[in-house]
């Protein structure tokens, strides 16, 4: 791995340590604007959710731009995307202006999420690429522990504005960061070739350490490329349903604990600091249930594996809706909530690379994702109806819970296909 390959892959985990804050940065905000605006929690539960929604539609439309005209210009129009959103909020006065600008800044999010995992991937050496992603993933919770920590001082001495000022500000610091340090993908140049691609690669190569080339690879036309029927089709039509729903139940809950934890906290009559701080543990939580699940899925059995922490998921999320008003005892089941929620998510990611074959592994994780999104949306909104129809929070944290406990269920239904015992890897430029 040379200075640039490094570099590439630590700007990666610095864009998705930034997604991690920018779409916790309305459930920071939340109580302020809740109480500045006398929204009801209804409404409220709609406006937590609309970032998702952008994210579902910014990984689908901004990760296929990706592909056909770039990471780089890309990966910048998201950060403009990002950082006008953020910006804008500050100055709406109604809840319509609030939503759409919160949707805009997840198209932005979600396009980013995407080609950042394409960009770690491609400027990493074969024999640390995994590793290289799997760091580019640990940077979103990383970045909501980090950005929870300074919102936590800014909350004492200001409004919720300031916690979009911070975001929109750190976002507008990563355009000319991409600009002038990240250059194109060696890989998309060589498949597209667009004008001046054997120049570019050259550059690009050198920077590495590489023997320039004199001339452009053949474009290989993928043969058969998979498409979304495929996993529709008879033979896997259970598999890609279990999976989706497997996701979209999961992320209810997931999703719940993430947008409601300060609303909840500050309900509870603590400061808005204190309920972004509970929340940083959340994530402080994740961070080391994502990583401990790593570890221990080479030893135990991936299925049981997670069902187990889904089950711990939902006994922990119901432990948090009947906690009372104390702060460490709040930090701690929000941590272990946070902890097993997580780790869930993990184990749902290398489920998908066994349940779905070589030729659909892609096509199959995308859609069942995508289909996935749906829960991402529904927990938040969910969870402030039931708020509005009169129900407590044991209540509705008992019901939102039930979410990891369907997806339990559903994974115990999926059958998954036998680990391959090798792996042939293919020869790239960057080897």
């Amino acid at each position: 791995m040379s200075a640039l390959q490094i570099l590439a892959v630590a700007v990666t985990i610095g864009l998705t340590a930034l997604d991690g804050f920018d779409v916790l940065s309305i459930s920071f905000a939340s109580p302020g604007i809740a109480a500045e605006w006398g929204i009801d929690r209804a409404a409220l539960g709609v406006v937590l959710s609309m970032e998702l929604f952008g994210m579902a539609v910014g990984a689908l439309v901004l990760g296929s731009l990706a592909d056909r005209m770039g990471r780089r210009p890309t990966m910048l129009a998201c950060l403009v995307l990002m950082t006008g959103g953020m910006f804008m909020v500050t100055g709406v006065k109604q809840i319509a202006g609030l939503e759409f600008w919160r949707f805009t800044t997840g198209l932005g999010i979600g396009g980013l999420l995407a080609t950042a995992n394409a960009v770690a991937a491609e400027f990493s050496n074969l024999r640390r690429r995994n590793l290289s992603v799997a760091l580019m993933a640990v940077g979103y919770p990383v970045g909501a522990v980090a950005g929870g920590s300074v919102v936590k001082i800014l909350l004492h001495d200001h409004d919720w504005r300031a916690v979009f000022y911070f975001g929109g500000c750190m976002t507008a610091l990563c355009i000319p960061l991409v600009l002038f340090v990240i250059p194109e993908s060696v890989h998309w140049l060589a498949q597209k070739q667009p004008a001046n691609a054997l120049l570019r690669i050259n550059r690009t190569l050198t920077r590495m350490g590489h023997t320039a080339i004199e001339a452009l690879p053949p474009v290989v036309t993928p043969v058969n490329r998979p498409a979304l029927a495929d996993v529709f089709s008879p033979t896997l039509r259970l598999t890609t349903l279990l999976c989706a729903l497997a996701c979209f139940f999961h992320m209810i809950t997931f999703y719940f604990m993430l947008k409601w934890i300060p609303k909840i906290v500050a309900d509870m009559h603590f400061p808005a600091a204190a309920a972004a701080g509970v929340l940083v543990w959340a994530n402080v939580g994740g961070a080391t249930g994502g990583a401990v699940f790593g570890l221990l899925s080479q030893r135990l059995g991936l299925k049981p594996l997670t069902i187990g922490v889904m089950l711990l998921s939902t006994v922990m999320v119901i432990l948090f809706g009947r906690a009372g008003p104390n702060l460490n005892e709040l930090s701690v089941l929000c941590a272990v909530a946070g902890f097993c929620t997580n780790a869930g998510i993990v184990g749902l990611y290398a489920i998908y690379a066994q349940a779905f074959p070589t030729h659909v592994r892609a096509t199959g994780t995308g859609a069942s994702i995508g289909l996935g999104r749906g829960g991402a949306a529904l927990g938040p909104i969910a969870a402030g109806y039931l708020f509005s129809a009169g129900f407590g929070l044991p209540a509705v944290a008992t019901c939102i819970a039930l979410g990891s406990l369907l997806a339990a269920s559903v994974i115990a239904l999926l059958p998954l296909r036998a680990q391959p015992r090798s792996i042939t890897l293919l020869r790239s430029a960057n080897n």
